[in-house]
């Protein structure tokens, strides 16, 4: 009984227990807080060196993706699941992994200045428990993507020396059982090292380190035109002939395009850099954008020479691009592609490390790790404690964990971020104004008061917010909010219309429609909207109207961004059951069960109809930079992409995530 009456209502306050549970797990981080003069600086009055230009996040996206998605992925999906094929393989992975780059990239221009990457967006939208959640499988993805990229080196040195390392290191140290299977392994002493010069070159300033990676990338790029060229010499279009492109069949191309998809994963290193960019809000996208079409290109390009040189079924799954000039007897190429294989292997290991010391300084920062984490070197000017631990956990892991665990894990976190990126985009953009704690008065000029009609339009037309970060912020200097104007109250709407006829402020299309092209605002510079109106006539608005989507005056409420949480909330569950039973009963689909067809038949139905709710909300007008395009379904599809290939991990990955998860659980509560 002594137990019991702990838990009498008149000795604990339960309300306000729950109030305060409640209240940590879902409060956000205003914008205002990270602005510069504020965020920005650590508590030690030391603020990140704001020196990468757009080319250095571009180099640091490539080089995150292109090292082992060019010299090891290509040859095996080509030989064990596509033959030929990798190259649409490759195609279908990048439009996959384009739409979370899209995702991120809005993200990049809503959240300049910061960060974190997904942790700091989904802190200052959907709440700190998430935003821990995030950054603490982060955490596990880079640092197991650290250890993984300095064995996978270890193991190309040791390839190099015909094994005398790996033999050296068995006779002298022994062997141990590698965690996970229990199969034999050796203390990987090369890797440790290797792991340890790294964590070096990144600690001592982002200036080096990025400049290490382009030298890096430089080389790269050296022997990928050495490949396309050398390699036109030997390619023989029968490796293509008579049902060789695709000798497993379209079945192959979509797994090998599950495989792929991990090729391009890393491009999210871009977002991690928002504090040390020179402009991150235009940076940032493009960015994103041109180091997936570059690693793109790279890929196709070198499957394409691969196929060609080579028949699918005896490419060497380890060594693709090396033995493939071996097969035609040109030695001489091999030794060249072994200098682009470590130069590639070397920038992803750096790709992986580089941003893992920035979130955890992020999250020190907000006081969910210890708080000298964030502390930034003034030589530096890098967060070097973090960057010192971050690396002995890597060297350690990559001394006792063998490579094919350390594989297994290496997707799991990453994708789970990509997947609630794509979530955060859905709910920020169908939020009422009132509900975005600090995104209008960060994104827009305007911080007393709403303006509607001709005011909006004025804002639209003239007040649109600059290239750079900083100049969202700052004080009004008259009452359309534009810098440097003299102010003319509201003969200001006036500017530059004057050629133009206007609609009157009680004409019942006035704010909607443009009077010279008869085109919705906000449309008129959208080329593919004035097609689809071109080719479906005056029955467009008749259609949005029968189809109860939102016109442009509509504005998002309270209820309407209650409507879409849920909507958003629920499509995630029914995407994690659909996929499941894809996955996991594909036995009884491929049998055409009637109850399994139908099953599926109905779960796409909701999935659909969930997205068409979701459509007819009315969006957040405000307008910035970059915005994710053709709402919700590119944010919808990333999220059931991402959710079908978690769900294709293994069961020992999940075991390991899970263990993760709970030790992160306990440490925030």
């Amino acid at each position: 009984m002594s137990f019991f009456s702990y838990l009498d209502p008149r000795r604990i306050q339960w309300g306000a227990t729950w109030y305060a549970m409640h209240s940590r797990i879902l409060r956000t981080k205003p914008v205002e807080s990270m602005l510069e003069g504020t965020g920005t600086t650590t508590s030690h009055g030391t603020k990140l060196a704001q020196v990468l230009t757009t080319m250095d996040l571009v180099s640091l996206g490539v080089g995150s993706c292109v090292g082992t998605g060019m010299y090891v992925v290509s040859g095996l999906v080509a030989k064990e699941m596509a033959g030929p094929g990798v190259i649409v393989s490759f195609i279908i992975a990048a439009v996959a992994s384009i739409l979370s780059g899209v995702c991120y990239a809005e993200f990049g221009v809503r959240v300049p200045k910061t960060t974190g990457s997904a942790y700091t967006y989904s802190y200052v939208t959907v709440g700190e428990f998430v935003a821990f959640f995030i950054g603490w499988n982060l955490i596990l993805e880079y640092l197991i993507g650290t250890a993984a990229g300095a064995s996978a080196l270890s193991s190309m040195f040791d390839s190099l020396a015909n094994h005398t390392i790996s033999r050296w290191m068995v006779d002298s140290v022994g062997t141990l059982n590698g965690l996970g299977n229990g199969e034999e392994s050796y203390p990987d002493l090369l890797a440790l090292v290797i792991a340890v010069i790294v964590t070096i070159i990144v600690a001592v300033g982002v200036k080096n380190s990025v400049g290490f990676n382009n030298v890096l990338n430089a080389i790269n790029l050296v022997v990928w035109l050495f490949i396309m060229i050398a390699g036109l010499f030997f390619v023989n279009g029968n490796n293509w002939s008579e049902g060789q492109f695709l000798p497993f069949g379209w079945s192959g191309v979509l797994k090998g395009a599950a495989t792929c998809f991990y090729a391009f994963i890393g491009f999210d290193i871009i977002a991690t850099t928002g504090e040390e960019a020179k402009s991150p809000n235009t940076s940032i996208p493009y960015a994103i954008t041109a180091s997936l079409v570059t690693c793109l290109t790279a890929y196709v390009s070198v499957s394409v020479i691969l196929t060609l040189m080579v028949p699918y079924s005896a490419i060497d799954s380890e060594s693709p691009l090396m033995e493939m000039f071996v097969a035609h007897r040109f030695y001489t190429a091999k030794f060249i592609v072994a200098i682009g294989s470590v130069a590639g292997l070397t920038v992803s290991l750096l790709g992986s490390l580089f941003p893992m010391p920035r979130v955890i300084y992020a999250m020190a920062g907000d006081g969910l790790l210890f708080r000298f984490l964030s502390h930034v070197s003034s030589y530096t000017e890098t967060p070097v404690v973090a960057c010192i631990v971050s690396g002995f956990l890597a060297a350690l892991l990559s001394l006792l964990v063998s490579l094919r665990d350390l594989i297994e894990m290496m997707s799991i976190g990453t994708l789970l971020a990509y997947t609630l990126v794509s979530v955060c985009v859905l709910l920020l953009r169908y939020q009422p104004e009132s509900d975005i704690d600090g995104f209008v008065k960060f994104l827009s000029e305007e911080h007393t008061k709403k303006k509607e009609g001709i005011l909006a339009d004025c804002e639209k037309e003239v007040c649109s917010p600059g290239s750079e970060g900083e100049e969202f912020a700052g004080p009004l200097t008259n009452t359309c909010g534009a810098k440097n104007l003299p102010s003319l109250g509201d003969n200001e709407m006036l500017i530059g219309k004057a050629d133009k006829p206007t609609y009157n402020i009680n004409h019942p299309n006035y704010g909607t429609v443009d009077m010279t092209s008869g085109i919705e605002a906000d449309e008129s510079e959208n080329i593919y909207l004035i097609k689809l109106k071109k080719l479906i006539g005056p029955r467009y608005y008749t259609m949005r109207i029968h189809l109860g989507l939102p016109g442009k005056m509509d504005r998002p409420t309270a209820a309407t961004g209650h409507t879409v949480t849920t909507c958003v909330l629920l499509l995630f569950v029914l995407m994690f059951i659909f996929c499941s039973f894809i996955i996991f009963g594909a036995d009884y689909i491929y049998d055409e069960s009637w109850w399994a067809i139908l099953l599926v038949v109905l779960m796409v139905l909701l999935i659909i109809a969930l997205v068409f709710v979701i459509l007819q909300q009315p969006e957040n007008p405000k307008k910035l930079p970059y915005m994710a395009p053709c709402l919700p379904f590119v944010p919808a599809f990333a999220m059931l992409v991402n959710i079908y290939l978690m769900l294709k991990l293994s069961t020992i990955t999940w075991v390991r995530f899970a263990v993760w998860c709970f030790v992160g659980k306990s440490w925030i509560f």
